[in-house]
C-alpha cells in the first residue's frame, strides 16, 4: 500500500495506524476459510464501510461518556478511511435513487421495504451507509 509509505514518511501516527488496521482486516479477509484468496473492489468497499461506522459508533459512545479525546482519535480515523471510499451520496441524491428504485419494483407500501430495501443495497453499496438507505427507503414508503 503506497498509502502505508507515505503516511510514514510524513510521520502521521494517525493515518499509519489506520491504514495498518485497512491492511490487517483485509489480509484476514483474505485467508479466511471460505475465501478465494482475492477480494472484489466492492468486498473491499464493504469492509472500508464496516470499519468507518464502527469508529462512528466509538466516537459516539466516547463523546457519550465524556471521553473527547478518544473521540476525535477515531474522528481522525473516519476521515482517512473516508479518502478511500467512493463519494458518498447527499441526501437528495439518495432521495432520488431510492424513489427511482421504488417505482422500478413497483413498491407500494411498507409492506414492500423488504423488496425495495434488497434491491437498494445491491445498487447503492459503497454510496450511503445502510442506516441511511434504510430510513431513506422507510420514509419514502411511508408517503
Amino acid at each position: 500500500m503506497p498509502a502505508i509509505k507515505t503516511a510514514m514518511k510524513a510521520k502521521d501516527k494517525v493515518a499509519l495506524e489506520t491504514l495498518r488496521a485497512v491492511k490487517a482486516e483485509i489480509m484476514t479477509a483474505e485467508t479466511a476459510a471460505g475465501s478465494t484468496g482475492d477480494m472484489s473492489d466492492a468486498e473491499e468497499v464493504k469492509l472500508l464501510m464496516k470499519m468507518l461506522k464502527q469508529r462512528k459508533d466509538a466516537a459516539s459512545i466516547y463523546i457519550e461518556q465524556g471521553r473527547a479525546d478518544l473521540a476525535d482519535d477515531e474522528i481522525a480515523q473516519t476521515k482517512i478511511l473516508d479518502q478511500f471510499l467512493p463519494q458518498q451520496l447527499s441526501l437528495e441524491e439518495l432521495e432520488s435513487a431510492v424513489a427511482n428504485i421504488i417505482v422500478k419494483a413497483g413498491a407500494k407500501g411498507p409492506a414492500d421495504m423488504g423488496k425495495v430495501m434488497g434491491v437498494t443495497s445491491k445498487e447503492l453499496a459503497g454510496m450511503a451507509e445502510g442506516r441511511a438507505i434504510a430510513d431513506t427507503v422507510k420514509a419514502l414508503l411511508n408517503k
